[in-house]
């Protein structure tokens, strides 16, 4: 089992002692760091100012938003940054949810399996700058059908460090897991639970039979895990249940919330409906509070030092091959201390 650090969301800022941790998981051998994106700050610029501090561990966004950048845009940022890293690069993609990709990007969110799959297939057509890039698809055209009509089929300028630069792709349901294993070089789950890897085995090794150039042997898998060293379980897992509570119940609308799908799918539908009637009808602190500390400890970390130790079994017998985790140096060393 790696270990992944997670730098989080920004709100009014950058994240309080994000350089700390940074060299932190730089010193204890931690496999890579990821930033990330919702509608705030941008998941490449910090990867680059701050991987620049850096020489060892992987630079990864942990996700770049596909609505937010053409398939050339992005494929542009992450040779760069492969470049500027010296072959560090790790590009993490998601399609997000309808509420960011329609409310702010303005782009349109139906079908976006299909979309997935022509944004990747551009996206290595231009990492391994074989010849110009032409592609005909339902989504993108490159150049542009019924444009001016002087579009021309063009090959990156830019020599890639790296023509393989690995892609990751953030998914919560069967299909999508399914397409990360076939089109992509690692998934990035963000609601993992251990009980659930018989489920998730099957959708990768699905992804795997269609096709997919990876396989078991190097297929990564970057889970999201929460770690909260507590003796006391309830309160350890109140700093959890806030954010469980707003993507149950806030992220997506009463039918349609991929995030609520997820903690279903592990035995959790009458506190999922709970907590989003709640959160719906702005309660929020109802909704924090109908979330089970059984919820929390099936997707973290949580209690003492021994449960946790304990508890890693089950995340090092998973499909799961890097556990992100977030938090000040002296958590990530007792984590390393832990996994080592």
């Amino acid at each position: 089992m790696k270990l992944g650090l997670s730098v989080g969301y920004w709100s009014a800022g950058p994240p309080h002692g994000v350089e700390d941790q940074i060299a932190a998981a730089e010193r204890l051998g931690f496999d890579a760091m990821w930033t990330a994106e919702a509608y705030g700050s941008d998941a490449l610029t910090p990867l680059a100012w701050w991987g620049a501090t850096t020489e060892r561990i992987r630079l990864g966004t942990g996700i770049v938003q596909m609505s937010a950048r053409t398939p050339a845009a992005t494929a542009m940022a992450a040779m760069t940054l492969d470049h500027l890293s010296g072959g560090r690069m790790i590009l993490g993609l998601g399609v997000s949810g309808p509420q960011v990709v329609e409310g702010w990007y303005g782009q349109p969110y139906p079908k976006p399996l299909a979309r997935t799959r022509e944004y990747v297939e551009i996206v290595r057509r231009i990492f391994a700058r074989e010849a110009p890039v032409e592609y005909d698809g339902a989504f993108y055209q490159l150049p542009l059908e019924g444009g001016t009509g002087l579009g021309k089929a063009l090959k990156s300028t830019l020599h890639p460090y790296r023509t393989d630069i690995p892609i990751f792709l953030a998914a919560e349901g069967p299909k999508n897991v399914a397409l990360s294993a076939e089109i992509c070089d690692g998934w990035l789950p963000l609601f993992f639970s251990p009980g659930d890897d018989g489920f998730y085995r099957r959708a990768l090794q699905e992804g795997f039979d269609a096709g997919g150039h990876r396989s078991w042997d190097d297929f990564e898998v970057h889970a999201v895990v929460p770690v909260v060293p507590n003796p006391d379980v309830d309160a350890a897992a109140d700093m959890i249940r806030p954010m469980l509570a707003l993507y149950i119940g806030g992220m997506g609308s009463k039918d349609r919330n991929f995030h609520k799908d997820v903690f279903v799918r592990m035995g959790f539908e009458a506190e999922c409906e709970t907590i989003q009637d709640h959160y719906l009808a702005g309660r929020k602190s109802d909704a924090i509070a109908a979330v089970p500390t059984s919820m929390v400890e099936a997707m973290s970390l949580v209690g003492s030092p021994d449960k946790i130790r304990d508890e890693l079994a089950r995340w090092e017998e998973s499909v799961v091959t890097t556990m992100i985790i977030q938090g000040p140096p002296p958590l990530l060393e007792m984590i390393a201390g832990l996994v080592g």
